[in-house]
């Protein structure tokens, strides 16, 4: 539909309706409170991660603190707790940095994701026992993580394997999805390349459509755990 036959067509159905075209939008009401943007934000950091750790037990989750020096083997004694075996690991360089790929994969059958291998990335992460990311963000309110997709950083990982373990540093937890889009709309606004997907995952994949009974494991991991770094 070219721009003259869309006029045309807009100002008969105006016509129709009884009322002229509006071709300036309505100004937006006042909202009655600015809770969106507020909610939370009067927590200490330290009040944040209480919060967050405590929702995220509430959907299932298995939260274990660390300290960072200690969080290699605190994601190994993970892996072991949940049956080991294979397991994946994002070609992630903070993973790298903290020595979780070396010491997983001292120990277990893993492979790193590798954005050259195309399909076998998802052929290893749907076989894979365990999963293992690394977190932008945590979410106090929701109990969630953030997880930035990138050439580097799959999102097979964290969705395909039984289990999904997300190491999340407790100086990233923000109050609510609210604080995520400012951070998203500075990174835009400073032309930084953003990520070509954002999950926003709270606890193991679970539904409740009938009758409301939870059943947990549906559609993703059946066990959600989050190693979280005491970095304040």
């Amino acid at each position: 539909m070219n721009v003259e036959n869309r006029e045309n067509f807009l100002n008969k159905l105006a016509a129709k309706m009884g009322r002229e075209r509006k071709l300036v939008p309505d100004q937006m009401d006042t909202p009655v409170n600015d809770h969106p943007t507020t909610r939370l934000t009067h927590l200490s950091q330290q009040e944040l991660c209480e919060e967050f750790m405590n929702f995220a037990k509430v959907l299932l989750v298995d939260v274990v603190e660390t300290k960072e020096a200690d969080v290699a083997q605190a994601v190994v004694d993970v892996c072991q707790k949940y049956g080991g075996g294979s397991v994946v690991l994002n070609n992630d360089a903070r993973l790298n940095a903290l020595g979780i790929t070396d010491a997983v994969q001292a120990h277990f059958d893993s492979f790193v994701w590798d954005f050259q291998q195309n399909e076998e990335n998802i052929v290893k992460s749907a076989a894979a026992n365990i999963g293992i990311v690394h977190a932008e963000y945590g979410l106090t309110e929701s109990g969630g993580i953030v997880l930035f997709a990138t050439k580097d950083n799959g999102r097979s990982t964290s969705l395909l394997p039984t289990t999904s373990v997300v190491v999340v540093r407790k100086s990233q937890v923000l109050p609510r999805v609210a604080q995520l889009a400012q951070i998203l709309h500075q990174k835009a606004q400073a032309g930084e390349r953003m990520p070509s997907c954002i999950n926003i995952i709270s606890g193991p994949s679970a539904t409740a459509d009938i009758e409301l009974i939870k059943v947990v494991g549906v559609h993703g991991p059946v066990s959600k755990i989050y190693v979280v770094i005491d970095d304040l």
